[in-house]
């Protein structure tokens, strides 16, 4: 089978999922694989991060920069399920299974409750649902980690990130000059997601933590 048919049957691409994966699909039917993010997906985060544009760079990392620094992808890779969770979501649909978005959840000790949310994605698959997808995991993940809130900074210009976390049912809680900060309790977000069916992926997401994996 070559290339264009098998994007066409939306069949993916083999070894794009491993046993600790969700398999789920997006807006426009094409399937995603969302699964943890180990310091092996180093050259397939930068290559995710050089295929921003340089103003969703700018809104994500606060600095227009081609590439964050090298410690920036180190800690964003230094993922260890208890201190900092990570999820990326891949496109199984193309051979090259690149990284569609990552999310992040970072806390100082094991003890908090309360963790440092981020979330980036890829413009080509801006408008899909792989936000959604992603925060949905993320705070099911957190959830079973014993985490009750997310805290997100965000510059006050990205109305597209703070519309996202409304969504959520974020509450804007400070300001510190260009930055906002909002405050997401991760029960009722999931009582938001878990009544959502856009987009339809979602039902697969819930039933991979409902199902205790």
């Amino acid at each position: 089978m070559d290339d264009d048919m098998r994007r066409d049957t939306g069949l993916r691409w083999p070894g794009a999922c491993g046993e600790a994966s969700i398999v789920t699909r997006l807006a426009d039917g094409r399937e995603v694989c969302i699964r943890t993010v180990t310091p092996q997906d180093e050259d397939r985060l930068r290559e995710g991060i050089a295929r921003m544009s340089p103003r969703s760079r700018y809104l994500r990392f606060f600095s227009g920069g081609a590439s964050p620094p090298d410690w920036v992808i180190e800690r964003l890779l230094d993922a260890d399920g208890v201190l900092h969770l990570a999820w990326g979501a891949l496109d199984v649909t193309d051979p090259a299974q690149p990284a569609m978005g990552v999310v992040h959840a970072m806390r100082p000790d094991a003890g908090d409750a309360v963790a440092e949310f981020s979330i980036g994605i890829v413009d080509a698959y801006h408008g899909l649902g792989v936000g959604r997808l992603l925060a949905a995991t993320l705070l099911l993940d957190a959830h079973r980690e014993g985490l009750d809130a997310f805290s997100a900074h965000v510059l006050a210009e990205n109305e597209a990130a703070r519309s996202f976390l409304r969504r959520l049912g974020s509450e804007h809680v400070a300001q510190d000059g260009p930055q906002a900060e909002y405050r997401l309790e991760v029960a009722p977000a999931l009582e938001l997601l878990r009544r959502e069916t856009d987009p339809p992926g979602l039902a697969e997401v819930f039933a991979y933590f409902d199902g205790g994996s």
